[in-house]
């Protein structure tokens, strides 16, 4: 799994022109999903997402999780994070899982974010045309691969 992670004073994903998910301070996660991907990385950047320290603490110092915040958080899934530019200027999306492998660990990754965070967590609508509104906060913006855990 890739998720693109950002810090935001307020979120928001769109469809059709009806918001389906607004969030105000917390995380905007961006998921990326392929084939190899297993339960374990999913365990694994749920407990990331919800414990990584980028908030600010009372002294303006990056100390504060989600949790410790009690912020909210919306998971966008992003097959383009899997694009393959090395040849040609058409990205190839093949490493990117199909929908019947992704849906399927995209809404389990959502239960586990639930669980660690403890509330409910905001979604977009896997394959839709959505519109995603945020005000990146710092700007803080963070990259994972759960194949490279550095």
């Amino acid at each position: 799994m890739k998720a693109v992670i950002q810090r935001v004073s307020r979120a928001s994903v769109t469809v059709d022109g009806k918001i389906i998910s607004e969030i105000k301070s917390g995380l905007l996660i961006l998921l990326g999903i392929e084939d190899a991907d297993t339960k374990a990385d999913i365990e694994w950047l749920s407990r990331k997402m919800v414990n990584l320290r980028i908030f600010n603490d009372t002294d303006g110092v990056m100390n504060n999780s989600l949790l410790d915040m009690g912020g909210d958080a919306i998971v966008v899934s992003q097959f383009t994070l899997y694009a393959a530019t090395k040849k040609g200027n058409r990205p190839s999306y093949i490493k990117a899982a199909k929908p019947d492998v992704a849906i399927p660990l995209y809404e389990t990754f959502i239960r586990h974010m639930e669980k660690d965070l403890g509330k409910k967590v905001g979604m977009g609508i896997f394959g839709a045309d959505m519109k995603v509104d945020l005000l990146n906060d710092g700007p803080v913006t963070i990259l994972i691969d759960t194949k490279n855990k550095e």
